[in-house]
């Protein structure tokens, strides 16, 4: 009886989840594809609004409908950085009170950072398993720096399923945190910076969406401190 219950619970969990998230598409149960380019997508949903802002500011429409594979960060994790480039001008100019938004941000530096979202081709979720597996991303080779996408597996709801995988997204920085013998002794800005997509496998027209989970923060906040 608890687990029927439990399974009845889980169900209206993700019925909630998925009607105030009615963006999220999962590649592995519903019907992946879209009718519209990856673009188009990202605009006709709120939370890529801030995204949608740089992409247009960078003038990058036409690379993100390209065949390509982009992780999208969510407004999240795009104002986040907002706000600390705003801090760091406040701090350069001596002023709080000024007026800063995206527009404010050099467009091609809006550019060259995007591409480490962007990948040539299509990454689907059947082409991966949990092994690790390299990409180069648009932005080209990036010294002691690879993309790691794979699918990480999880067993935290061992009571309703075997496993989960959830496709995930890793800025690995020198050698694997998980090669080295003692992760703590790693400095904080040498760990590799990893995350889960919250939808994956988003078939457009034009190519293939992956969405980082809102706690990725846009360009991985190198160097950047939000207050």
């Amino acid at each position: 009886m608890k687990k029927i219950v439990g399974l009845f619970v889980l169900a209206f969990m993700i019925f909630l989840s998925c009607s105030k998230d009615n963006y999220k598409v999962d590649g592995g149960v519903s019907d992946p594809k879209v009718n519209r380019s990856t673009y188009d997508f990202l605009k006709e949903h709120g939370s890529f609004d801030s995204l949608v802002r740089i992409i247009d500011h960078a003038g990058l429409k036409d690379v993100i409908n390209g065949d390509v594979t982009f992780f999208a960060t969510t407004d999240y994790g795009v104002r986040d950085y907002v706000a600390a480039k705003k801090q760091q001008k406040i701090i350069e100019v001596g002023d709080e009170n000024i007026s800063f938004g995206i527009d404010n941000i050099p467009a091609k530096e809006l550019r060259d950072s995007m591409m480490i979202y962007l990948f040539d081709g299509k990454i689907n979720r059947q082409d991966l398993t949990p092994d690790n597996k390299y990409f180069v991303s648009k932005f080209g080779s990036i010294p002691n720096v690879r993309f790691n996408i794979k699918l990480r597996r999880t067993r935290d709801y061992s009571d309703y399923l075997d496993y989960v995988d959830y496709l995930n997204f890793t800025k690995v920085i020198g050698t694997l945190d998980a090669e080295e013998p003692d992760y703590t002794a790693i400095p904080k800005d040498e760990q590799d910076k990893s995350f889960d997509c919250q939808t994956s496998g988003i078939v457009t027209t034009t190519g293939v969406l992956h969405v980082l989970a809102n706690s990725h923060r846009l360009f991985f906040n190198a160097g950047l401190m939000a207050n």
